[in-house]
């Protein structure tokens, strides 16, 4: 019986899916470096999108994102052999993507997290909405928009050590200790900085909040 490390010509490409999609990252990850083209395809299909969405989050620009993913795992794929497993392969494309990132935003002039520009319609496009519609639920729905729209704003405007703590703690649901890793920054200091990045976004939307 053949394995997953071993000649992938000698399964069904549904074989080798069944048994990669049943291994953990690491035996994935020896399985490539035993020659396994396909566990390295199964790493990529079980992180690109949360490594997208996270870059969206950070760029709010969807092709920047799709192709800092792609050259987060080219940069994996490149350099998996200096991987062995010391912390969790999450944590190492995090890190990856997140460098990369950062990378980019120092390029732009004018970074931020979230880009301002069609946040806010303009006096034009207000005409457009149909103020008539008394339907409750498109009201909810317009209100939930323009909420996540303050909130984006607000974050935007937090600085970088706090936003991004912020992002992997919050929105990506990382651990401390993940986030420790991906940042190369102590636990504590992890805490601080979340704690820290919360107070500061809270009084930046209590405003907006406290009159809805």
């Amino acid at each position: 019986m053949t394995g997953i490390g071993e000649n992938p010509r000698k399964q069904t490409s549904e074989q080798i899916l069944v048994k990669a999609e049943s291994l953990s990252d690491n035996d994935l990850i020896e399985a490539f470096k035993n020659g396994n083209e396909d566990a390295f395809f199964e790493i990529v299909n079980r992180y690109k999108h949360a490594i997208t969405n996270y870059l969206f989050r950070i760029l709010n620009d969807y092709e920047e994102a799709v192709d800092l993913a792609q050259e987060s795992f080219v940069r994996v794929y490149i350099n998996l052999d200096r991987y062995h497993g010391e912390y969790a392969f999450s944590t190492y494309i995090y890190r990856i993507a997140t460098n990369l990132a950062i990378s980019e935003l120092r390029k732009r002039k004018r970074w931020r997290l979230f880009s301002l520009t069609g946040v806010f319609q303009s006096d034009d496009e207000d005409k457009d909405l149909e103020l008539e519609d008394k339907n409750p639920l498109a009201d909810c729905e317009l209100l939930e928009k323009e909420q996540q729209k303050r909130i984006a704003v607000a974050l935007s405007s937090l600085p970088e050590k706090y936003r991004l703590p912020l992002i992997l703690c919050d929105i990506e649901g990382l651990s401390y200790q993940e986030i420790a890793g991906i940042l190369k920054l102590r636990i504590g200091t992890i805490k601080s900085r979340i704690s820290r990045g919360r107070k500061l976004l809270k009084e930046k939307l209590r405003g907006y909040f406290d009159e809805s």
